[in-house]
């Protein structure tokens, strides 16, 4: 198995994984998706909104900031057993009056937990309205709600294209969305195929063009939407993976 990085930033990571099978890459995309532990918004208390919202949208607008939170107050394995203590849950209040927009900014957490983007509006008050609530951010997972998704992600076979004849593949070069092909010289050869997205629209239009895919080797985009950076989750969801392949071993072993 061979890893490559194409891009590597705190909020995306781009990366090839070679001989591995689509199981294997659904599996990892699922619990990219499910399984990772993040902050967000689960219970709000509504002391009084004389806004235009309805308490329940409030609510739910609330939940859906992404929060930034610490892993030294934060534990990935709390021992509470979801019934709620200091290392999976952060306090928050809200007491605003307008004429104002009630932005992120204006939620004071009881740690150092932030939203990622302190500008999200949240609510407009006209003159005289009042929002003031306590709400309560814990630790989930995306599989139990969209709020604790911590990650967009996507994979793709690695593409492989070939150029069989020079000679009738221009019109490749203007009906290729993605830069796969570049003119040199005179000439029209491959310069980034690894871009290639199997639109297929140039073989369509040359016949010396072939496209084809490796079912053994996917990139994999994964864009961090939480409070931890893509390449965190990456490798939180390799070990959670691989702590799943383990168990799975040990229940089938305990019943042979």
């Amino acid at each position: 198995m061979d890893v490559k990085i194409f891009e590597k930033s705190e909020n995306k990571i781009v990366v090839e994984i070679d001989d591995i099978n689509p199981a294997f890459a659904n599996s990892l995309r699922r619990v990219l998706l499910n399984e990772i532990p993040v902050l967000a918004i689960e219970d709000v208390d509504v002391i009084e909104n004389t806004s235009g919202f309805y308490d329940e949208g409030l609510a739910h607008r609330l939940g859906l900031i992404p929060l930034k939170f610490s892993k030294l107050n934060l534990k990935d394995e709390c021992k509470c057993n979801g019934k709620g203590c200091s290392n999976c849950q952060v306090s928050i209040s809200l007491d605003k009056k307008g004429p104002c927009v009630i932005k992120a900014s204006d939620l004071i957490f009881s740690s150092d937990a932030k939203p990622i983007d302190p500008d999200i509006p949240i609510a407009e008050l006209l003159d005289e309205q009042k929002v003031k609530l306590e709400a309560t951010a814990m630790l989930g997972v995306g599989r139990d709600h969209a709020k604790w998704q911590p990650a967009v992600v996507g994979y793709r076979y690695v593409p492989i294209v070939k150029i069989k004849d020079k000679s009738d593949i221009a019109a490749a070069l203007k009906a290729c969305p993605q830069g796969v092909f570049v003119k040199k010289d005179n000439t029209i050869g491959l310069s980034k195929p690894i871009n290639c997205d199997l639109c297929m629209r140039c073989a369509e239009l040359c016949e010396g063009i072939s496209v084809s895919q490796d079912d053994t080797k996917f990139i994999f985009t994964i864009e961090s939407v939480c409070g931890l950076s893509a390449e965190e989750l990456f490798l939180k969801a390799l070990d959670i993976l691989e702590d799943k392949s383990k168990d799975f071993v040990k229940a089938v072993k305990s019943v042979l």
